[in-house]
């Protein structure tokens, strides 16, 4: 399982807009779940580390859980 630590840039749905905090490149989280996140909260992902070429680039999620030190604002 691969580890993403990122900030929601925007909430869909069942998809989150994503800045990868590593890399600073958006990244579009395909997940059954986006209740209880707000735009701006740093979040882990766990997927299974297959990312698509498309731009966004996408994964999709196994597990997500917010960082312990939330707010960036």
């Amino acid at each position: 399982m691969t580890r993403m630590c990122a900030r929601i840039l925007d909430i869909d749905n069942d998809r989150l807009l994503v800045m990868d905090m590593k890399t600073k490149q958006e990244v579009a989280v395909n997940t059954d779940c986006v209740c209880g996140f707000e735009e701006g909260d740093r979040i882990i992902i766990f997927y299974n580390g297959a990312v698509t070429m498309s731009i966004p680039p996408q994964i999709s999620a196994i597990r997500i859980r917010k960082a312990s030190c939330n707010r960036s604002r």
